[in-house]
């Protein structure tokens, strides 16, 4: 708590001491649509919420107290960002005690001003005053707000008195950057002993700086597969498997040869290709996958976003029991639900799923529901971390890595190569079917100079269409986009976000290549222009969602609150850690942290309103039963981060974000919760039998973090 104090303290007088430049000038905006209910009280503390910072006024001023509020916008991925991946919240104001303008001086208004942190832009918000103001947008990760008294609204620069000032809270992380002493060590005590030889450090990232911190090894060996006495075959592209109802698959996990970025070495593939195979399947059929384990490891499939058989999910000791190195296990699949899927292991995924245990399955629409479109793409986005020099980071042996932050790659992929390429003609439509398989990283995923409009996620259609700049996706996410693409040339494929930079206390706008799309000259037919012009409605979904509608309003039947423990962690990581997190990280940017912190030192939790946690938790539904389930990410922890979380083969609807209620539902298995948000689902129950729901950042669920539901 007295670090608290003296970071405060800090921060008040740093923003005071600020040489204060002009710059260009701006205005308000609306309110977005569904505003929320003021959360931040007046006696809000520090560190208490990304989302609250305090107005302080100036010493010489008494009585005035305030508070500015980071409310959310809507958007259909459950994070509003701008197309560089600049995180977008509404400012509102709230202030009580402001005297009469007129009582400072020569001045008339009270006047709410913008900055980033260097005070190198200035951008004008408007008049403020007592009571709840509306204030807009500001286009910086990081920013002050100042409020001076000014002899009119009408100026154009901030000239007046100083009144009042705020702090972005994410910016309160980095303020005691410039104040901390270099450190060593990560996990206190004697942890690491043993465990030096093996552990290479951390890969080195030019876009970052280089951490204050001493190398630390994890606390458990480093572990990479076990190639001996074992085939191993060259690795293929992935290939198309078209199966009909009653149809028998093979499926067998192994390990292969792969190259990336130049490097050759072991990896794991379904079938020997990399992703696994594209099962294609129609809506209705019922499909046996007779599987193999050819692995080093005990390992399972599960089928992610199925509404299966219980006996089928894949969940190691809850539906089945591991399959181990050598044996089988037959899968009964059923696809009642149109749209993209996918499998991936359910045993050490931070292991399995990154070296490539990964496939879609693309269920198509029946006949009358299909809207034409010149092909279809079917995309998996992944990272993969490469140690400088060499061939994959290790793993933990016994336990994960990167339990922090989860492990985040340095080269990313499209269905497994770092350069994906396509070539289409002029005004070709293309329907994309992404899904984000990384172990830990959001993508928001962009192309500039081609249209892209929304059509569904997970599970079904969103109820409307809708035109976005960029697709934000967290790991598990699916979503189904459209593009057309006008303009002759090469259009990049584009992850575009805000890459943080702990030790500098910066954030920079990164665009990572993905891949390029070539578009030719001639033009494609037939012209579907007028036909992806249109944003259409899609009724059967409205009608299936207003069923539901009705129990948006009641109170929930759980809440879930999702949280952290550290355990044996040096004060000098704790003191680095402690602060407000922004609601999403896009990058690794502590990576000397994240890297020695194992499921031995982390536990992320989930935490149910009885107190129970995680494997405690036990919840127990009837089959037509609708339960409103409310999710808290907790940003009081010692490092918020976003998680997705999944619930096995129910569905359900995100109702509200924040308390603003939701307009245009979808379907879903899994959403996205940003640190320090609340978010209600309605989880329909319509599937028997003893199910999980987790974070999927694989390394979050392998500290622990999943519970249980039943069904009857």
């Amino acid at each position: 708590m007295a670090f608290r104090a003296r970071l405060v303290r800090l921060v008040r007088l740093w923003a005071y001491a600020a040489l204060l430049l002009p710059g260009s000038v701006g205005g308000a905006q609306g309110p977005p649509p569904g505003w929320r209910q003021p959360r931040c009280a007046m006696d809000t503390p520090p560190f208490a919420t990304p989302f609250c910072a305090e107005l302080v006024a100036t010493p010489d001023i008494d009585g005035v107290r305030g508070m500015l509020e980071l409310r959310s916008v809507p958007s259909p991925f459950g994070v509003a960002v701008r197309p560089d991946g600049q995180l977008r919240h509404f400012l509102v104001s709230r202030f009580t005690g402001l005297p009469a303008p007129a009582s400072l001086g020569r001045y008339r208004v009270f006047v709410a001003w913008g900055y980033d942190l260097t005070h190198a832009r200035e951008i004008k918000l408007g008049p403020v005053a007592n009571g709840t103001t509306a204030l807009g947008e500001l286009p910086f990760e990081y920013f002050r707000v100042l409020v001076s008294a000014e002899s009119s609204a009408a100026v154009r620069t901030r000239s007046g008195r100083l009144v009042a000032r705020a702090t972005s809270p994410g910016a309160l992380m980095l303020a005691h950057r410039d104040a901390m002493m270099p450190m060593t060590g990560g996990v206190g005590g004697n942890a690491h002993a043993g465990h030096d030889v093996g552990w290479p450090m951390p890969p080195s990232d030019p876009r970052i700086a280089p951490s204050a911190m001493g190398h630390a090894p994890p606390s458990t060996p480093p572990w990479l597969p076990d190639t001996a006495g074992r085939p191993i075959t060259d690795a293929r592209p992935r290939e198309v498997r078209d199966v009909r109802s009653g149809d028998t698959l093979t499926l067998v996990a192994s390990l292969v040869r792969r190259t990336i970025a130049g490097r050759t070495f072991i990896m794991y593939g379904y079938n020997g290709q990399y992703p696994g195979p594209l099962i294609r399947v129609r809506q209705g059929a019922e499909v046996t996958v007779r599987f193999r384990n050819a692995l080093d490891l005990p390992t399972t499939v599960h089928w992610h976003g199925l509404r299966l058989e219980n006996a089928s999910d894949g969940v190691p000791h809850m539906t089945q029991a591991p399959v181990a190195p050598g044996d089988s296990f037959t899968y009964r699949l059923r696809f009642p639900d149109a749209g993209i899927y996918w499998y991936h292991p359910h045993v050490r995924e931070d292991i399995q799923q990154d070296l490539g245990l990964y496939g879609n399955i693309l269920v198509a629409r029946r006949a009358k529901d299909r809207v034409p479109v010149h092909r279809e793409e079917v995309l998996a986005l992944d990272d993969f971390l490469l140690r400088d020099g060499g061939g994959p980071m290790p793993y933990g042996a016994d336990t994960v890595t990167h339990a922090l932050m989860g492990r985040f790659g340095n080269v990313l992929l499209v269905n497994g190569e770092p350069a994906y390429r396509l070539t289409v003609r002029r005004g070709e439509v293309v329907r994309f079917y992404l899904t984000n398989v990384a172990n830990a990283r959001l993508f928001n995923l962009r192309i500039p100079g081609a249209r892209l409009k929304i059509i569904g996620s997970d599970l079904s259609n969103f109820e409307r269409e809708a035109w976005v700049e960029s697709v934000v996706m967290a790991p598990a996410e699916r979503y189904i986009l459209e593009a057309r693409f006008d303009r002759p040339g090469r259009h990049a494929l584009l992850n575009s976000v805000r890459w943080l930079d702990h030790m500098r206390g910066t954030a920079t706008p990164v665009d990572d290549t993905l891949g390029t799309i070539e578009v030719t000259p001639e033009a494609a037919t037939p012209d579907l222009a007028a036909s992806f012009a249109r944003l259409r409605a899609h009724p059967e979904v409205s009608a299936e969602v207003a069923r539901y509608r009705t129990f948006a309003g009641r109170e929930p039947d759980h809440v879930l609150t999702l949280g952290m423990r550290l355990n044996g962690v040096s004060p000098s990581t704790v003191a680095m850690l402690t602060g407000i997190a922004v609601p999403v990280d896009w990058n690794d940017a502590m990576p000397m942290m994240n890297l020695p912190l194992t499921g031995r030192e982390v536990t992320w939790i989930l935490r149910d309103e009885q107190g129970k946690e995680n494997m405690d938790i036990a919840w127990r539904f009837r089959v037509g039963q609708v339960a409103k389930i409310r999710l808290v990410n907790d940003p009081s922890v010692t490092h918020a981060m976003a998680h997705p979380i999944h619930f096995h083969g129910q569905r359900f609807l995100v109702v509200s974000r924040n308390g603003a209620r939701n307009g245009n539902m979808v379907w879903k298995d899994t959403a996205v919760l940003p640190a320090g948000e609340t978010m209600d689902i309605l989880l329909e129950l319509t599937n028997p039998g003893h199910w999980m729901m987790h974070c999927h950042v694989a390394e979050h669920l392998g500290t622990g973090m999943m519970g249980m539901f039943e069904v009857r």
